[in-house]
């Protein structure tokens, strides 16, 4: 009987050092982060707090622009391609087919022509970014999605033909044998 009191106090004392070791550990865990919260700024803790001040100022902007966008696009075009929907949806659909991801491409058509938007639209828009083709650089984002705005405000737009262009061929040199 003395055994049993003895295995039953040491299995007492090994669950209460367990518990003590456990509580210990999660005491220290919370004191090490309040200490790292508290007192000044490291410099790296400075530019932390700056960068999402900048990502947050940049997100504005571009929100911004993009409103900007989608107003002139209900001013210049007349009927249902002027509608935000229409303009966010079929833009990306020209810029993918543009990608040659035409899977994706064909995904968001189905969600045009869901909200109603005309498919002949995004035929035109296409045919005028297939026009300025040259003019696009594929390694800067910003030179595709403004050709991709702009031939979806005007997809009548001609690209500049270079001054070279419009003058007349040189004639081959004659060949006197």
């Amino acid at each position: 009987m003395r055994q049993r009191v003895f295995e039953s106090r040491n299995a007492v004392l090994r669950q209460f050092a367990a518990t003590l070791a456990v509580s210990s550990l999660l005491v220290l865990a919370g004191l090490g982060g309040a200490s790292a919260q508290s007192g000044t700024p490291t410099p790296d803790q400075g530019k932390a707090a700056a960068q999402p001040a900048d990502a947050a100022a940049k997100d504005a902007a571009q929100n911004q622009r993009r409103t900007d966008e989608f107003a002139e696009a209900a001013q210049v075009i007349n009927g249902p391609a002027g509608n935000p929907e229409c303009v966010w949806l079929g833009r990306r659909v020209v810029r993918l087919m543009w990608r040659d991801d035409l899977d994706t491409a064909f995904r968001h058509l189905d969600l045009y022509d869901r909200f109603g938007c005309p498919g002949g639209h995004i035929q035109a828009a296409f045919r005028c970014l297939t026009r300025f083709g040259g003019q696009i650089d594929p390694k800067v984002a910003e030179t595709l999605d403004s050709r991709v705005h702009a031939c979806w405000i005007n997809p009548a737009a001609q690209p500049q033909q270079a001054a070279a262009s419009t003058s007349p061929p040189a004639a081959p040199a004659a060949n006197n044998a």
